[in-house]
C-alpha cells in the first residue's frame, strides 16, 4: 500500500513539473533584433508557442503589462513605422482551446526621437598627386549599417559612388564627399550630412510692413564648438554674398522675397552644409490702420473700447488717447485696462488707439475717433430750515437708487474739507460755510457729478487786539451778513472739546450775555491768557438762531505753569526743509496743538503733523506765518509765533518774550549750513552791529531793545522777526496772593477816605467783564487804533504777531502820585 502511494505522489510531481515547463516556453522573436531603433524604423514581432500546430492557437502581444493586439490566428506582427512611444518591455501569449495560456519572457527595444546622423572623417583634406585619402563613415551608437557614398564640386551636382558599403572609401580627386547610413527592408536612412542649417526669423511675425526691420539669423544645428563662415542667398541680388561671423550670423530683412543660408567649416573647406530651407519674407506696402470699437459695460455707467490692427500678423500693443487740449496718452488713472486690447472709462470725450510693435517701436495708423457722451447724474443738495441752531442738509441722485454721499464744506478763506459724516444722504451743521456733495456707488466706486453749492450763512467774530498787552481791553464785534434791526447778540467762550483731535468746542456763554445784548461788541477787561470766543446772533419770538462764528483767538506770549507751549528748536524763523517738535506741558495729561495761519485759517497737529503724547512732530515746517499754542480740556497755553522760509539766510531769535534784565542771543543761518563770513545786525532797519560773529548777544535786555531784528551776509538778507521784551515787574499766576492783599489795602484806604473810595471803586469796576454802554463805551476799537499801537507783521506787513507794552510804559515813567487812584492802581498793575 506504502509502494503505491508513493509511486502516485512521484507521478503527480512529474506531471506539475512538466505543466510549468510548457507555460514558460514561448518565445518571442525581433527582427531586425538591434540595441536602438529610430522613428520610422520598421520591426517584426514573431511569437512562437513551441508545441501543437501554428493554426491550433490564438495570439496577443502586449507592452507594459497592458494588451495592444487582443488575440489573433497570425503569431506574426510587424510594426511598419516605429514611435517613441513604442519603447517599453513587449511580451506574447498564446492560448488554445482546451488548453491554458503560456506567455513569452519580455523583451525590451528603444526607439530614440533623435534621427541617426552619418559621421564623416578623413586622415587629410589635401590629396597630392598620385595619392588617396582614405575616407570613413559611421553612425554612432547603433549597429546594422550599410553606406552612401557621394560627391560634389562648386561646378558639378552630386554623384553618388557605387563603393564602401561597409563604410570606407579612398578617393584621389578632390571635391565635397558626404555620406549617409541605411539598414532594414525597406531600407531606412541617417541624414547626409552631420549638420543641418535653418534660417529663424525674429520677431516672427506673418506679415512684415514697410518701415519694420526683421532679422534673420543662420543657424547650425550640430557640432557647436566648429567656427563657421556663412554665406546668404537675398532678394537684393542673384550672387552670394560671403559674410564671416564667429557664430550663428544675423542680417536684416525690410523687402519681400526668399532668404537661405548655408555654412562651412573655417578649418575645413570641404565641410560646407546644403543651402537651407528658404525662408518667405512679405513685406507690405501700406501701412497698417487701427480699428477702434466701443460695447456697453457690465459695470453701470462705463463704456468698453477695443482696439485692433487690421493684419493677420500679430504682436501688437495698444495705446489709448483721448482728445483734450492736445491727445492725452491714457494710463491706469484714466481707465480700467481690461486686457492689451480692451479699456473701460467713463469720462465723456473723444478717443482713439493706435498699435505698436518691435523695437523701436513701429506704430500703425491711428484708429477713427469715437465720441463717447456720457449721461452723467449729478447730485442735488437741498437745505432745510434751521433749527437750534443747526441746518439740515438733504443729498439726492434722482431717478436711481443704491447711492451713498460724501460731503464738503469750505469757506472763502478755507480749503475744501471732507466731512466724515452723511453717508445716508443726510447731515446737520452748526458751522457756515459752503457745502456740496456727491453721490457714489458700486465697486469700483462710480460717483455723481457734485452738486450745485449751497451757502450756509454764519456771523463773522472779529477779536481786537489779537495779542494781549498789560491792563488792555480786548473788543468782540459780531457781524452778521445781512444785517437789520431786532437782532440780540450772544458772546461765548470756547473750550476744547479733546474728544475729537481735528478741533471741537463746546461753548460757553460770556457773563452777562444769557440774554443776549443789543450791541454787536461786547468788551473784555483784565484778560491775560489765551482764549478762544464764538459768537451768533438771534431775533424774533420764538428766537431763530444763526450758526455760531467761527472760534476766534487773543493770544498771550507769556509763559503760565498751568499751560506752556516750547518749541524746538527754540526760534521763530525755520527753513521749510527744517522738522520742528512742539511740546505742551502744564496741568493736563491730555494736549493738542492749535494753529492759526495768518490772517484766519485755523487747523490742528492732526492737519499738518503726528501728535506723540504730548509732543506735535512737524517733519517740514510750512511756508508760512503762523500762531501756535496748545489747548487742554480746560486751558490755553501761551501762543508762539513760528514762519517757515524758502530764503536762503535766517535770522535766530527766541519764540518767547525775553525778560527785562535777561540776556539775549541772536543769531544768523545760512540753509547750506556754510560758516558765515562777515555778519550784520539791524534793528528797525538800524545797523547796530557790524562784526565777524555770527552772533549778537544782548547781556541785559531794556524796553528799548524790544523791535525788528534782521541779519545780513555776503549779500543776503533773512526776513525780520519781531523781538519782544515784557517787565520784570509783570505779575504771573504766582503773584496773584501779593495782588489780593493789595486790593484789600486799597479797600481799607477807602473806608477812611471818601473821595478815593469813590476813585478806587471806579477802577474796580473797569477790570470786571461788562457790556459797553450806550455812549463812549459803544464804540469798537479799530484794530488800527494808535492806544493798541499794532506792529505790523514778522513778513512785510502781514498780521501783527505782539501788541506793545505802551500802556504799561507810561506807567513807569510816572514820577507824580498826587492823584492818589493813578497811585494806587499803578501800583497794582505794577505788582
Amino acid at each position: 500500500m506504502g509502494y503505491t502511494l508513493l509511486c502516485e505522489l512521484e507521478f503527480i510531481l512529474v506531471l506539475y513539473s512538466l505543466h510549468i515547463g510548457h507555460t514558460q516556453d514561448a518565445v518571442l522573436t525581433i527582427k531586425p533584433k538591434l540595441s536602438t531603433y529610430f522613428i520610422g524604423e520598421s520591426l517584426t514581432f514573431k511569437c512562437d508557442m513551441n508545441e501543437g500546430r501554428t493554426e491550433d492557437w490564438e495570439y496577443k502581444f502586449n507592452k507594459d503589462g497592458q494588451t495592444f493586439l487582443d488575440y489573433v490566428t497570425n503569431p506574426i506582427f510587424r510594426f511598419n513605422y516605429l514611435y517613441k512611444d513604442d519603447s517599453g518591455d513587449h511580451q506574447c501569449c498564446g492560448h488554445k482551446k482546451g488548453s491554458s495560456t503560456k506567455c513569452s519572457k519580455s523583451v525590451s527595444i528603444h526607439v530614440s526621437a533623435d534621427k541617426p546622423k552619418a559621421k564623416l572623417t578623413a586622415g587629410t583634406t589635401t590629396v597630392s598627386v598620385g595619392d588617396r585619402v582614405r575616407l570613413i563613415c559611421s553612425v554612432e551608437k547603433s549597429a546594422g549599417w550599410k553606406y552612401e557614398w557621394f560627391r560634389r564640386t562648386s561646378q558639378t551636382s552630386e554623384d553618388k559612388i557605387n563603393d564602401g558599403l561597409n563604410g570606407e572609401i579612398r578617393v584621389s580627386q578632390g571635391g565635397i564627399y558626404s555620406c549617409r547610413g541605411f539598414r532594414g527592408e525597406p531600407a531606412f536612412n541617417s541624414d547626409t550630412i552631420s549638420n543641418k542649417v535653418i534660417v529663424t526669423q525674429k520677431p516672427s511675425w506673418s506679415q512684415v510692413f514697410r518701415g519694420e526691420t526683421i532679422t534673420l539669423t543662420c543657424e547650425v544645428q550640430g557640432d557647436e564648438g566648429v567656427q563657421w563662415e556663412y554665406q546668404w542667398r537675398t532678394p537684393q541680388s542673384q550672387r552670394f554674398r560671403i559674410i564671416r561671423a564667429e557664430t550663428g550670423q544675423t542680417i536684416t530683412a525690410s523687402i519681400s522675397g526668399e532668404y537661405s543660408c548655408k555654412s562651412r567649416s573655417r578649418d575645413d573647406p570641404y565641410s560646407s552644409t546644403n543651402w537651407s530651407e528658404a525662408l518667405r519674407l512679405s513685406v507690405l506696402a501700406h501701412k497698417p490702420k487701427s480699428e477702434l470699437n466701443m460695447s456697453k459695460s457690465p459695470v453701470e455707467d462705463k463704456v468698453i473700447l477695443s482696439c485692433s490692427v487690421k493684419s493677420s500678423s500679430s504682436g501688437w500693443r495698444f495705446f489709448w488717447f483721448r482728445e483734450e487740449k492736445s491727445s492725452k496718452l491714457l494710463t491706469k488713472q484714466d481707465a480700467d485696462f481690461l486686457s492689451n486690447e480692451q479699456i473701460r472709462v467713463s469720462q465723456e470725450g473723444v478717443y482713439r488707439c493706435r498699435g505698436g510693435r518691435g523695437e523701436p517701436v513701429y506704430h500703425s495708423e491711428f484708429s477713427d475717433p469715437v465720441t463717447i457722451s456720457v449721461e452723467k447724474l449729478r447730485a442735488k443738495l437741498t437745505a432745510g430750515a434751521r433749527v437750534g441752531g443747526e441746518v439740515t442738509l438733504s443729498c439726492s441722485v434722482e431717478k436711481s437708487t443704491g447711492w451713498k454721499y460724501e460731503w464738503f464744506r469750505r469757506t472763502s478763506k478755507t480749503l475744501e474739507e471732507k466731512i466724515n459724516d452723511g453717508l445716508n444722504g443726510e447731515i446737520r451743521v452748526s458751522q457756515g460755510g459752503i457745502y456740496s456733495c456727491r453721490g457714489f456707488r458700486g465697486k469700483p466706486a462710480f460717483y455723481s457729478d457734485t452738486s450745485v453749492e449751497v451757502t450756509i450763512d454764519e456771523p463773522v467774530l472779529r477779536v481786537s487786539p489779537r495779542w494781549l498787552s498789560p491792563g488792555s481791553s480786548v473788543t468782540l464785534s459780531c457781524e452778521v451778513e445781512h444785517e437789520s434791526a431786532g437782532w440780540s447778540f450772544y458772546w461765548y467762550k470756547a473750550v476744547p472739546d479733546l474728544s475729537h483731535k481735528s478741533g471741537s468746542y463746546s461753548y460757553e456763554l460770556l457773563p452777562a450775555s444769557s440774554n443776549g445784548t443789543a450791541d454787536n461788541s461786547y468788551i473784555i477787561h483784565g484778560q491775560t491768557h489765551t482764549a478762544g470766543y464764538v459768537c451768533r446772533a438771534g431775533r424774533g419770538e420764538p428766537h431763530v438762531y444763526t450758526l455760531y462764528s467761527q472760534p476766534h483767538f487773543v493770544w498771550s506770549g507769556d509763559l503760565h505753569p498751568s499751560a506752556s507751549l516750547s518749541v524746538s528748536p527754540d526760534r521763530v524763523q525755520h527753513f521749510t526743509s527744517d522738522s520742528v517738535s512742539l511740546t505742551c506741558e502744564g496741568n493736563s495729561a491730555e494736549w493738542r496743538v492749535g494753529s492759526f495761519l495768518l490772517p484766519d485759517l485755523l487747523s490742528f497737529c492732526s492737519d499738518w503733523g503726528t501728535m506723540n503724547g504730548s509732543t506735535c512732530h512737524v517733519q517740514k515746517i510750512q511756508s508760512s506765518n503762523a500762531v501756535f499754542w496748545c489747548e487742554s480740556g480746560s486751558a490755553f497755553s501761551n501762543a508762539v509765533n513760528i514762519t517757515g522760509h524758502y530764503d536762503d539766510l535766517i535770522l535766530l531769535s527766541p519764540v518767547h518774550p525775553v525778560t527785562e534784565g535777561h540776556s539775549v542771543t541772536l543769531g544768523c543761518k545760512w540753509r547750506t549750513e556754510n560758516l558765515l563770513s562777515k555778519v550784520f545786525f539791524y534793528q528797525n532797519d538800524t545797523l547796530i552791529q557790524s562784526e565777524s560773529r555770527v552772533e549778537m548777544i544782548i547781556p541785559a535786555v531794556s524796553k528799548s531793545h524790544e523791535g525788528f531784528y534782521k541779519c545780513q551776509s555776503s549779500g543776503k538778507e533773512s526776513p525780520q522777526s519781531w523781538l519782544a521784551v515784557k517787565s520784570a515787574s509783570r505779575p504771573d499766576s504766582s503773584s496773584l496772593p501779593v495782588l489780593m492783599i493789595v486790593r484789600a489795602v486799597c479797600v481799607f484806604l477807602l473806608m477812611i477816605f471818601p473821595l478815593m473810595f469813590y476813585l478806587c471803586k471806579k477802577s474796580k469796576d473797569s477790570n470786571s467783564i461788562s457790556r459797553s454802554d450806550e455812549q463812549n463805551q459803544n464804540k469798537v476799537p479799530d484794530e488800527n487804533d494808535a492806544e493798541q499801537n499794532i506792529y505790523g507783521s514778522l513778513l512785510h506787513g502781514d498780521f501783527a504777531l505782539y501788541e506793545s507794552f505802551r500802556g504799561l510804559k507810561d506807567k513807569e515813567n510816572r514820577t507824580d502820585c498826587g492823584n492818589t487812584d493813578e497811585c494806587c492802581c499803578a501800583t497794582s498793575a505794577e505788582l
